[in-house]
């Protein structure tokens, strides 16, 4: 089996075996890489590469966005619905006009974000009941 191969194979396994806060996780980790590397080819001056690397970033945030239960979630669900709005439109922005602040904006945000939910995931790998009784 070759590197591509098993490193597509061991991403899949870890995408089996997680939890739903390790999958929100993954996915702001996937968000966040892509971002980076549309800034790099920003700076670049590779356009091609910037955009697709950015429209990735702005799939997984509407994925992230899609993920969110209005109803049950009140305000929480609502705020993060306004700031994944945010992120997606400085990353539309910052793509249109080449600009590395908006994408710099987006990533800042995302970060904090993800730092939540792995702090969430750190708390439930000690108590997992925390998300037995969320349930």
């Amino acid at each position: 089996m070759g590197y591509g191969k098993g490193a597509q194979a061991y991403r899949q396994n870890a995408v089996m075996g997680a939890s739903p806060v390790q999958l929100v996780v993954m996915l702001y980790d996937g968000a966040l890489r892509f971002m980076e590397e549309g800034k790099r080819a920003m700076a670049a001056k590779d356009l091609e590469t910037q955009n697709f690397k950015l429209q990735r970033a702005q799939k997984i945030v509407v994925e992230l966005m899609s993920t969110l239960n209005l109803q049950q979630g009140g305000e929480i669900a609502k705020n993060l619905l306004s700031l994944y709005t945010f992120v997606v439109n400085e990353l539309v922005e910052g793509n249109i006009h080449d600009d590395p602040t908006k994408i710099d904006n987006a990533m800042r945000t995302m970060s904090e974000l993800r730092d939540g939910w792995y702090q969430l995931e750190q708390m439930t790998k000690q108590n997992p009941e925390l998300i037995q009784n969320a349930a």
